[in-house]
Protein backbone atom coordinates (compact mmCIF):
# COMPACT_ATOMS: atom_id res chain seq x y z
CA UNK A 1 0.00 0.00 0.00
CA UNK A 2 1.57 3.25 -1.16
CA UNK A 3 1.83 6.11 1.37
CA UNK A 4 0.02 9.33 0.47
CA UNK A 5 2.69 11.90 -0.33
CA UNK A 6 1.21 13.94 -3.19
CA UNK A 7 -2.14 15.69 -3.04
CA UNK A 8 -3.61 17.35 -6.12
CA UNK A 9 -6.47 19.79 -5.56
CA UNK A 10 -8.32 20.29 -8.83
CA UNK A 11 -10.01 23.69 -8.82
CA UNK A 12 -9.21 26.80 -6.83
CA UNK A 13 -11.74 29.26 -5.46
CA UNK A 14 -12.70 29.22 -1.81
CA UNK A 15 -13.05 25.44 -1.65
CA UNK A 16 -9.69 24.66 -3.23
CA UNK A 17 -7.56 27.26 -1.52
CA UNK A 18 -9.18 26.95 1.91
CA UNK A 19 -8.62 23.19 1.79
CA UNK A 20 -5.03 23.70 0.62
CA UNK A 21 -4.27 26.20 3.37
CA UNK A 22 -5.85 24.07 6.09
CA UNK A 23 -4.03 20.93 4.96
CA UNK A 24 -0.72 22.79 4.64
CA UNK A 25 -1.08 24.22 8.11
CA UNK A 26 -2.13 20.89 9.60
CA UNK A 27 0.04 18.43 7.66
CA UNK A 28 2.77 20.69 6.32
CA UNK A 29 3.53 21.08 2.62
CA UNK A 30 6.70 21.15 0.61
CA UNK A 31 10.16 19.78 1.28
CA UNK A 32 10.58 17.97 4.57
CA UNK A 33 6.88 17.66 5.32
CA UNK A 34 6.26 14.35 3.62
CA UNK A 35 3.15 15.75 1.91
CA UNK A 36 3.24 17.84 -1.26
CA UNK A 37 0.06 19.80 -2.01
CA UNK A 38 -0.62 21.28 -5.43
CA UNK A 39 -3.61 23.31 -6.61
CA UNK A 40 -4.36 23.22 -10.33
CA UNK A 41 -6.95 25.69 -11.51
CA UNK A 42 -8.13 27.02 -14.84
CA UNK A 43 -7.94 30.70 -15.66
CA UNK A 44 -11.27 30.33 -17.46
CA UNK A 45 -13.50 29.47 -14.50
CA UNK A 46 -14.95 32.25 -12.37
CA UNK A 47 -16.10 32.22 -8.75
CA UNK A 48 -19.76 31.90 -7.78
CA UNK A 49 -20.40 34.84 -5.49
CA UNK A 50 -23.38 33.72 -3.44
CA UNK A 51 -21.15 32.57 -0.60
CA UNK A 52 -20.55 35.98 0.92
CA UNK A 53 -22.10 35.13 4.29
CA UNK A 54 -20.52 32.84 6.87
CA UNK A 55 -21.18 31.13 10.19
CA UNK A 56 -19.06 31.79 13.34
CA UNK A 57 -16.97 28.66 12.72
CA UNK A 58 -15.06 30.67 10.10
CA UNK A 59 -13.23 32.53 12.87
CA UNK A 60 -11.69 29.31 14.18
CA UNK A 61 -10.75 28.29 10.64
CA UNK A 62 -9.06 31.60 9.84
CA UNK A 63 -7.16 31.49 13.13
CA UNK A 64 -6.13 27.87 12.50
CA UNK A 65 -4.64 28.63 9.09
CA UNK A 66 -2.84 31.72 10.41
CA UNK A 67 -4.57 34.72 8.81
CA UNK A 68 -4.86 37.70 11.14
CA UNK A 69 -8.25 39.33 11.45
CA UNK A 70 -7.32 42.85 10.37
CA UNK A 71 -5.72 41.54 7.18
CA UNK A 72 -8.80 39.50 6.40
CA UNK A 73 -11.14 42.47 6.96
CA UNK A 74 -8.95 44.80 4.90
CA UNK A 75 -8.23 42.54 1.93
CA UNK A 76 -11.66 40.91 1.60
CA UNK A 77 -13.83 44.03 1.91
CA UNK A 78 -15.22 42.20 4.93
CA UNK A 79 -17.70 43.27 7.59
CA UNK A 80 -19.09 41.63 10.69
CA UNK A 81 -22.17 39.42 10.78
CA UNK A 82 -23.97 39.03 14.10
CA UNK A 83 -26.86 36.98 12.79
CA UNK A 84 -29.72 36.98 10.31
CA UNK A 85 -32.91 39.02 10.29
CA UNK A 86 -35.84 37.16 8.70
CA UNK A 87 -38.52 39.43 7.27
CA UNK A 88 -41.98 38.20 6.17
CA UNK A 89 -41.11 34.55 6.76
CA UNK A 90 -43.80 33.92 9.38
CA UNK A 91 -46.70 35.72 7.68
CA UNK A 92 -47.40 37.57 4.44
CA UNK A 93 -46.73 41.32 4.23
CA UNK A 94 -49.60 43.37 5.63
CA UNK A 95 -50.83 40.59 7.91
CA UNK A 96 -51.28 41.63 11.57
CA UNK A 97 -48.39 40.58 13.79
CA UNK A 98 -44.62 41.00 13.84
CA UNK A 99 -43.06 41.02 10.37
CA UNK A 100 -39.58 39.84 11.37
CA UNK A 101 -37.47 37.84 13.80
CA UNK A 102 -33.74 37.62 14.49
CA UNK A 103 -31.36 34.66 14.59
CA UNK A 104 -28.38 35.92 16.66
CA UNK A 105 -25.08 34.07 16.91
CA UNK A 106 -24.59 34.63 20.64
CA UNK A 107 -25.91 31.95 22.96
CA UNK A 108 -28.79 32.74 25.32
CA UNK A 109 -27.45 34.45 28.43
CA UNK A 110 -27.19 32.31 31.54
CA UNK A 111 -25.37 33.39 34.67
CA UNK A 112 -23.47 30.76 36.65
CA UNK A 113 -25.99 28.69 38.55
CA UNK A 114 -28.89 30.55 36.96
CA UNK A 115 -31.91 28.94 35.35
CA UNK A 116 -32.08 27.89 31.69
CA UNK A 117 -34.11 30.79 30.32
CA UNK A 118 -35.94 29.14 27.43
CA UNK A 119 -38.60 27.24 29.40
CA UNK A 120 -39.22 30.30 31.54
CA UNK A 121 -39.60 32.43 28.43
CA UNK A 122 -42.16 29.92 27.17
CA UNK A 123 -43.97 30.28 30.49
CA UNK A 124 -44.07 34.07 30.16
CA UNK A 125 -41.28 35.15 32.53
CA UNK A 126 -40.13 37.91 30.18
CA UNK A 127 -42.47 40.68 31.16
CA UNK A 128 -41.72 42.67 28.00
CA UNK A 129 -43.19 39.94 25.83
CA UNK A 130 -40.15 40.07 23.51
CA UNK A 131 -39.18 37.34 21.05
CA UNK A 132 -36.87 34.73 22.55
CA UNK A 133 -33.76 36.01 20.73
CA UNK A 134 -34.38 39.54 21.95
CA UNK A 135 -35.27 38.50 25.48
CA UNK A 136 -32.35 36.14 26.03
CA UNK A 137 -29.44 38.03 24.41
CA UNK A 138 -28.39 41.63 23.93
CA UNK A 139 -27.21 40.99 20.37
CA UNK A 140 -30.35 42.14 18.57
CA UNK A 141 -30.27 45.45 20.42
CA UNK A 142 -26.61 45.94 19.49
CA UNK A 143 -27.14 44.94 15.85
CA UNK A 144 -30.27 47.06 15.43
CA UNK A 145 -28.25 50.09 16.58
CA UNK A 146 -25.58 49.35 13.90
CA UNK A 147 -22.90 48.64 16.48
CA UNK A 148 -20.22 45.98 16.09
CA UNK A 149 -19.82 42.76 18.12
CA UNK A 150 -16.39 43.63 19.54
CA UNK A 151 -14.24 46.53 20.71
CA UNK A 152 -11.26 47.84 18.79
CA UNK A 153 -8.92 46.61 21.53
CA UNK A 154 -10.21 43.04 21.55
CA UNK A 155 -7.83 40.38 20.22
CA UNK A 156 -8.12 38.63 16.88
CA UNK A 157 -11.34 36.66 16.55
CA UNK A 158 -12.39 37.59 20.10
CA UNK A 159 -15.21 39.79 21.38
CA UNK A 160 -18.07 39.94 23.86
CA UNK A 161 -20.59 38.86 21.22
CA UNK A 162 -20.39 35.90 18.85
CA UNK A 163 -19.99 36.79 15.18
CA UNK A 164 -19.12 35.71 11.65
CA UNK A 165 -18.47 37.83 8.54
CA UNK A 166 -19.74 39.05 5.21
CA UNK A 167 -17.04 39.32 2.55
CA UNK A 168 -16.25 39.52 -1.14
CA UNK A 169 -15.91 35.89 -2.30
CA UNK A 170 -13.43 36.72 -5.06
CA UNK A 171 -11.14 38.65 -2.75
CA UNK A 172 -11.36 35.90 -0.16
CA UNK A 173 -10.21 33.28 -2.67
CA UNK A 174 -7.30 35.53 -3.65
CA UNK A 175 -6.24 35.97 -0.01
CA UNK A 176 -6.48 32.23 0.61
CA UNK A 177 -4.38 31.52 -2.48
CA UNK A 178 -1.65 33.97 -1.44
CA UNK A 179 -1.60 32.56 2.07
CA UNK A 180 -1.64 28.91 1.01
CA UNK A 181 1.30 29.48 -1.32
CA UNK A 182 3.20 31.09 1.56
CA UNK A 183 2.66 27.81 3.45
CA UNK A 184 4.32 25.81 0.69
CA UNK A 185 1.37 24.90 -1.53
CA UNK A 186 2.32 24.65 -5.21
CA UNK A 187 0.16 26.25 -7.91
CA UNK A 188 -0.40 25.38 -11.54
CA UNK A 189 -2.66 27.33 -13.90
CA UNK A 190 -4.05 24.71 -16.27
CA UNK A 191 -7.38 23.45 -17.58
CA UNK A 192 -8.24 19.82 -16.89
CA UNK A 193 -9.71 18.25 -20.03
CA UNK A 194 -9.98 14.61 -19.06
CA UNK A 195 -9.60 12.34 -16.04
CA UNK A 196 -7.82 9.01 -16.45
CA UNK A 197 -8.79 5.96 -14.42
CA UNK A 198 -6.69 2.97 -13.36
CA UNK A 199 -7.85 -0.64 -13.71
CA UNK A 200 -9.27 -0.63 -10.18
CA UNK A 201 -11.40 2.44 -10.97
CA UNK A 202 -9.28 4.91 -9.01
CA UNK A 203 -7.96 8.08 -10.63
CA UNK A 204 -4.54 7.61 -12.21
CA UNK A 205 -4.10 11.16 -13.50
CA UNK A 206 -5.72 14.30 -14.87
CA UNK A 207 -4.86 15.48 -18.36
CA UNK A 208 -4.45 19.24 -18.73
CA UNK A 209 -4.03 21.39 -21.82
CA UNK A 210 -1.05 23.33 -20.54
CA UNK A 211 0.85 20.92 -18.26
CA UNK A 212 0.13 17.47 -19.67
CA UNK A 213 -0.83 14.70 -17.28
CA UNK A 214 -0.67 15.46 -13.54
CA UNK A 215 -0.63 12.58 -11.06
CA UNK A 216 -1.09 12.32 -7.30
CA UNK A 217 -1.87 9.86 -4.52
CA UNK A 218 -5.00 11.75 -3.42
CA UNK A 219 -7.17 13.96 -5.63
CA UNK A 220 -9.48 16.60 -4.18
CA UNK A 221 -12.32 17.69 -6.45
CA UNK A 222 -13.04 21.41 -6.05
CA UNK A 223 -14.48 21.87 -9.55
CA UNK A 224 -17.82 23.18 -8.29
CA UNK A 225 -21.13 22.03 -9.74
CA UNK A 226 -19.17 20.54 -12.66
CA UNK A 227 -17.89 17.78 -10.31
CA UNK A 228 -15.39 16.74 -12.97
CA UNK A 229 -13.71 14.05 -10.86
CA UNK A 230 -16.21 12.78 -8.29
CA UNK A 231 -19.23 13.00 -10.58
CA UNK A 232 -18.24 12.79 -14.23
CA UNK A 233 -15.23 10.48 -13.87
CA UNK A 234 -16.12 8.35 -10.84
CA UNK A 235 -19.89 8.46 -11.18
CA UNK A 236 -20.78 9.15 -7.56
CA UNK A 237 -24.58 9.69 -7.65
CA UNK A 238 -26.06 13.09 -6.79
CA UNK A 239 -29.10 13.18 -4.51
CA UNK A 240 -31.39 16.02 -5.56
CA UNK A 241 -33.38 17.71 -2.80
CA UNK A 242 -35.77 19.69 -4.96
CA UNK A 243 -38.71 17.85 -3.36
CA UNK A 244 -37.71 19.33 0.03
CA UNK A 245 -35.85 22.57 -0.75
CA UNK A 246 -37.52 24.20 -3.73
CA UNK A 247 -35.22 27.08 -4.71
CA UNK A 248 -33.00 26.43 -7.73
CA UNK A 249 -32.10 29.82 -9.24
CA UNK A 250 -30.67 33.14 -8.07
CA UNK A 251 -30.38 36.63 -9.52
CA UNK A 252 -27.67 38.76 -7.90
CA UNK A 253 -26.63 42.42 -8.01
CA UNK A 254 -23.90 44.51 -6.41
CA UNK A 255 -25.46 47.74 -5.17
CA UNK A 256 -23.31 50.72 -4.07
CA UNK A 257 -24.21 52.57 -0.88
CA UNK A 258 -26.00 55.89 -1.32
CA UNK A 259 -23.27 57.62 0.74
CA UNK A 260 -19.73 56.62 1.69
CA UNK A 261 -20.51 56.78 5.41
CA UNK A 262 -23.79 54.87 5.30
CA UNK A 263 -24.39 52.57 8.27
CA UNK A 264 -23.50 48.94 7.56
CA UNK A 265 -25.97 46.37 8.91
CA UNK A 266 -24.10 43.72 10.89
CA UNK A 267 -26.50 40.99 9.90
CA UNK A 268 -27.87 39.41 6.75
CA UNK A 269 -31.38 40.56 5.89
CA UNK A 270 -33.43 37.70 4.46
CA UNK A 271 -36.82 38.80 3.13
CA UNK A 272 -39.38 36.24 2.01
CA UNK A 273 -41.27 36.71 -1.27
CA UNK A 274 -43.92 34.78 -3.16
CA UNK A 275 -41.53 32.21 -4.68
CA UNK A 276 -38.35 32.51 -2.58
CA UNK A 277 -36.37 35.09 -0.65
CA UNK A 278 -33.86 37.91 -1.05
CA UNK A 279 -30.53 38.17 0.69
CA UNK A 280 -29.15 41.61 1.55
CA UNK A 281 -25.53 41.66 2.72
CA UNK A 282 -23.61 44.80 3.64
CA UNK A 283 -19.94 44.95 2.68
CA UNK A 284 -17.66 47.98 3.10
CA UNK A 285 -18.44 49.77 -0.18
CA UNK A 286 -21.50 47.93 -1.46
CA UNK A 287 -24.42 45.70 -0.69
CA UNK A 288 -24.67 42.23 -2.17
CA UNK A 289 -28.35 41.62 -2.92
CA UNK A 290 -29.94 38.66 -4.62
CA UNK A 291 -33.22 36.84 -5.08
CA UNK A 292 -33.19 33.07 -4.56
CA UNK A 293 -36.29 31.49 -6.06
CA UNK A 294 -37.86 28.35 -7.44
CA UNK A 295 -38.30 28.16 -11.21
CA UNK A 296 -41.29 25.88 -10.58
CA UNK A 297 -43.21 28.71 -8.95
CA UNK A 298 -42.10 31.77 -10.91
CA UNK A 299 -40.16 32.76 -14.02
CA UNK A 300 -37.01 34.82 -14.55
CA UNK A 301 -38.90 37.92 -15.70
CA UNK A 302 -41.06 38.05 -12.59
CA UNK A 303 -38.05 37.21 -10.40
CA UNK A 304 -36.12 40.18 -11.77
CA UNK A 305 -39.12 42.42 -11.10
CA UNK A 306 -39.16 41.25 -7.48
CA UNK A 307 -35.43 41.90 -7.10
CA UNK A 308 -35.63 45.40 -8.61
CA UNK A 309 -38.65 46.27 -6.50
CA UNK A 310 -36.73 45.26 -3.38
CA UNK A 311 -33.64 47.31 -4.28
CA UNK A 312 -35.48 50.32 -5.65
CA UNK A 313 -34.09 52.98 -8.06
CA UNK A 314 -30.48 51.97 -7.26
CA UNK A 315 -31.05 48.88 -9.43
CA UNK A 316 -31.99 50.83 -12.57
CA UNK A 317 -28.47 50.90 -14.03
CA UNK A 318 -27.55 47.39 -12.87
CA UNK A 319 -27.78 44.06 -14.68
CA UNK A 320 -28.42 40.98 -12.55
CA UNK A 321 -26.20 37.93 -12.70
CA UNK A 322 -28.10 34.65 -12.98
CA UNK A 323 -26.96 31.58 -11.08
CA UNK A 324 -28.36 28.07 -11.37
CA UNK A 325 -28.33 26.23 -8.05
CA UNK A 326 -28.04 22.45 -7.97
CA UNK A 327 -29.51 21.78 -4.51
CA UNK A 328 -28.58 18.39 -3.08
CA UNK A 329 -25.50 16.33 -2.22
CA UNK A 330 -23.62 13.13 -2.91
CA UNK A 331 -23.91 10.31 -0.38
CA UNK A 332 -20.40 9.22 -1.40
CA UNK A 333 -18.13 12.26 -1.38
CA UNK A 334 -14.96 10.22 -0.95
CA UNK A 335 -14.59 7.50 -3.60
CA UNK A 336 -11.35 5.53 -3.85
CA UNK A 337 -8.55 8.15 -4.06
CA UNK A 338 -10.80 11.16 -4.69
CA UNK A 339 -12.65 13.37 -2.22
CA UNK A 340 -15.10 16.15 -3.10
CA UNK A 341 -14.99 19.47 -1.25
CA UNK A 342 -17.42 22.33 -1.81
CA UNK A 343 -20.03 22.42 -4.57
CA UNK A 344 -18.74 19.21 -6.15
CA UNK A 345 -19.92 17.41 -3.02
CA UNK A 346 -23.17 19.28 -2.51
CA UNK A 347 -24.98 22.56 -2.03
CA UNK A 348 -27.93 23.40 0.21
CA UNK A 349 -28.89 26.93 -0.93
CA UNK A 350 -27.45 30.09 0.67
CA UNK A 351 -29.93 30.32 3.57
CA UNK A 352 -28.01 30.17 6.88
CA UNK A 353 -24.64 30.21 5.05
CA UNK A 354 -24.01 26.47 5.07
CA UNK A 355 -21.85 26.50 1.92
CA UNK A 356 -18.58 27.77 3.34
CA UNK A 357 -19.27 25.95 6.61
CA UNK A 358 -19.39 22.65 4.73
CA UNK A 359 -16.08 23.48 3.04
CA UNK A 360 -14.58 24.10 6.47
CA UNK A 361 -15.90 20.76 7.71
CA UNK A 362 -14.59 18.82 4.73
CA UNK A 363 -11.16 20.46 4.92
CA UNK A 364 -10.99 19.68 8.64
CA UNK A 365 -11.96 16.04 8.14
CA UNK A 366 -9.56 15.47 5.23
CA UNK A 367 -6.72 16.97 7.26
CA UNK A 368 -7.28 15.15 10.52
CA UNK A 369 -8.37 11.82 9.02
CA UNK A 370 -5.57 11.99 6.45
CA UNK A 371 -4.58 8.46 5.33
CA UNK A 372 -0.80 8.83 5.37
CA UNK A 373 -0.31 5.07 4.98
CA UNK A 374 -2.47 4.99 1.85
CA UNK A 375 -5.30 2.92 3.38
CA UNK A 376 -8.20 5.06 2.23
CA UNK A 377 -11.09 2.60 2.65
CA UNK A 378 -11.81 3.16 6.38
CA UNK A 379 -11.10 6.89 6.09
CA UNK A 380 -13.47 7.26 3.14
CA UNK A 381 -16.17 5.35 5.02
CA UNK A 382 -15.92 7.59 8.08
CA UNK A 383 -15.69 10.77 6.00
CA UNK A 384 -18.80 9.83 4.00
CA UNK A 385 -20.77 8.94 7.11
CA UNK A 386 -19.92 12.21 8.85
CA UNK A 387 -20.54 14.44 5.83
CA UNK A 388 -23.82 12.69 4.99
CA UNK A 389 -25.03 13.08 8.58
CA UNK A 390 -24.10 16.77 8.57
CA UNK A 391 -25.93 17.39 5.30
CA UNK A 392 -29.03 15.62 6.64
CA UNK A 393 -29.08 17.81 9.73
CA UNK A 394 -28.57 21.01 7.74
CA UNK A 395 -31.45 20.04 5.45
CA UNK A 396 -33.70 19.69 8.49
CA UNK A 397 -32.60 23.06 9.87
CA UNK A 398 -33.08 24.92 6.59
CA UNK A 399 -36.43 23.26 5.90
CA UNK A 400 -37.65 24.29 9.36
CA UNK A 401 -37.49 27.94 8.25
CA UNK A 402 -39.93 27.18 5.45
CA UNK A 403 -42.30 24.58 6.82
CA UNK A 404 -43.37 26.51 9.93
CA UNK A 405 -44.64 29.46 7.93
CA UNK A 406 -48.18 30.71 8.33
CA UNK A 407 -48.15 32.10 4.79
CA UNK A 408 -50.81 30.88 2.40
CA UNK A 409 -50.53 33.69 -0.14
CA UNK A 410 -48.68 31.60 -2.76
CA UNK A 411 -48.38 27.94 -3.72
CA UNK A 412 -44.67 28.06 -2.91
CA UNK A 413 -45.40 28.60 0.78
CA UNK A 414 -48.39 26.27 0.85
CA UNK A 415 -46.29 23.45 -0.57
CA UNK A 416 -43.41 24.18 1.81
CA UNK A 417 -45.74 23.58 4.76
CA UNK A 418 -47.10 20.35 3.23
CA UNK A 419 -45.96 17.45 5.44
CA UNK A 420 -45.13 15.44 2.33
CA UNK A 421 -42.20 17.84 1.70
CA UNK A 422 -40.88 17.70 5.29
CA UNK A 423 -38.22 15.06 6.10
CA UNK A 424 -39.36 12.49 8.65
CA UNK A 425 -36.38 13.37 10.86
CA UNK A 426 -37.59 16.96 11.11
CA UNK A 427 -41.18 15.89 11.68
CA UNK A 428 -40.02 13.76 14.61
CA UNK A 429 -38.11 16.67 16.15
CA UNK A 430 -41.10 19.00 15.84
CA UNK A 431 -43.39 16.37 17.38
CA UNK A 432 -41.15 16.14 20.46
CA UNK A 433 -40.84 19.90 20.75
CA UNK A 434 -44.60 20.40 21.07
CA UNK A 435 -44.36 19.50 24.76
CA UNK A 436 -40.74 20.49 25.50
CA UNK A 437 -38.18 22.86 23.97
CA UNK A 438 -35.14 21.65 21.99
CA UNK A 439 -32.41 20.29 24.26
CA UNK A 440 -28.74 19.56 23.65
CA UNK A 441 -29.57 15.84 23.83
CA UNK A 442 -31.48 16.26 20.56
CA UNK A 443 -28.20 16.96 18.78
CA UNK A 444 -24.90 15.15 18.16
CA UNK A 445 -22.26 17.87 18.47
CA UNK A 446 -19.73 16.52 15.96
CA UNK A 447 -22.42 16.10 13.31
CA UNK A 448 -24.09 19.49 13.70
CA UNK A 449 -23.30 22.76 11.99
CA UNK A 450 -25.81 24.72 14.06
CA UNK A 451 -25.89 24.68 17.88
CA UNK A 452 -29.13 24.02 19.81
CA UNK A 453 -29.55 27.77 20.35
CA UNK A 454 -29.85 28.35 16.59
CA UNK A 455 -32.64 25.81 16.38
CA UNK A 456 -34.34 27.51 19.32
CA UNK A 457 -34.05 31.01 17.86
CA UNK A 458 -35.52 29.96 14.52
CA UNK A 459 -38.15 27.63 15.97
CA UNK A 460 -39.62 30.30 18.20
CA UNK A 461 -38.91 33.10 15.76
CA UNK A 462 -41.28 31.21 13.47
CA UNK A 463 -43.78 31.25 16.39
CA UNK A 464 -43.80 27.50 16.99
CA UNK A 465 -45.99 26.53 19.95
CA UNK A 466 -44.47 24.47 22.77
CA UNK A 467 -46.96 23.82 25.56
CA UNK A 468 -45.22 23.66 28.93
CA UNK A 469 -48.46 24.08 30.88
CA UNK A 470 -48.60 20.47 32.08
CA UNK A 471 -44.99 20.64 33.30
CA UNK A 472 -45.11 24.11 34.88
CA UNK A 473 -44.28 22.70 38.32
CA UNK A 474 -40.88 21.58 37.00
CA UNK A 475 -39.85 25.24 36.69
CA UNK A 476 -39.97 26.81 40.15
CA UNK A 477 -37.44 29.61 39.53
CA UNK A 478 -39.76 32.07 37.82
CA UNK A 479 -38.67 35.07 39.92
CA UNK A 480 -35.00 34.44 39.14
CA UNK A 481 -35.80 34.16 35.44
CA UNK A 482 -37.71 37.47 35.48
CA UNK A 483 -34.71 39.17 37.08
CA UNK A 484 -32.39 37.62 34.51
CA UNK A 485 -34.49 38.84 31.58
CA UNK A 486 -34.54 42.35 33.07
CA UNK A 487 -30.76 42.26 33.58
CA UNK A 488 -30.18 41.28 29.94
CA UNK A 489 -32.02 44.40 28.80
CA UNK A 490 -29.88 46.58 31.09
CA UNK A 491 -26.71 44.92 29.81
CA UNK A 492 -27.81 45.69 26.27
CA UNK A 493 -27.90 49.40 27.06
CA UNK A 494 -24.41 49.22 28.55
CA UNK A 495 -23.14 47.35 25.51
CA UNK A 496 -24.25 50.18 23.22
CA UNK A 497 -22.04 52.55 25.19
CA UNK A 498 -19.11 50.13 25.14
CA UNK A 499 -19.16 48.86 21.56
CA UNK A 500 -18.21 51.02 18.54
CA UNK A 501 -20.44 51.45 15.54
CA UNK A 502 -20.03 48.72 12.95
CA UNK A 503 -18.50 51.03 10.33
CA UNK A 504 -16.08 52.54 12.89
CA UNK A 505 -14.94 49.06 13.94
CA UNK A 506 -14.34 48.00 10.34
CA UNK A 507 -12.51 51.25 9.55
CA UNK A 508 -10.27 50.81 12.58
CA UNK A 509 -9.27 47.31 11.53
CA UNK A 510 -8.67 48.37 7.92
CA UNK A 511 -6.38 51.18 9.09
CA UNK A 512 -4.07 48.88 11.02
CA UNK A 513 -0.64 48.37 9.52
CA UNK A 514 -0.13 45.14 7.63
Amino acid sequence: MKPVQNVLIVGGGTAGWLTAAFMARTLGSGSGSGVHITVVESSEIGIIGVGEGTFPSIRGTLAAIGIDEARFIRECNATFKQGIQFVDWVRAPGTPGSNHYFHPFSLPSQRAGGPDLLPYWLLGADENGAAFAQASTMQKRVADASHGPKRTGDGDYLGPLNYAYHFDAGRFATLLATHAKSLGVAHKVATVDTVELAEDGAISGVVTRECGTLTADLYIDCTGFQAALIGKALGSPFRSLNDVLFVDTALAMQVPYATADAAIPSYTISTAHAAGWTWDIGLQQRRGIGYVYSSRYTDDVRAEQVLRAYIGPASDALTPRKLKLNVGYRDMQWVKNCVAVGLSGGFLEPLESSGIGLIETAAYLVSYLFPRDGNMVPVAKLFNEMMRARYERIVDFVKMHYCLTQRTDSQFWIDNADTRTIPSTLQEKLAMWRCRPPHRLDFVVDLEMYPPSSWQYVLYGMEFNTDLGPSRAAYPRMDEARQEFAMIQKMGLRALADLPTHRALVSNLCARLA
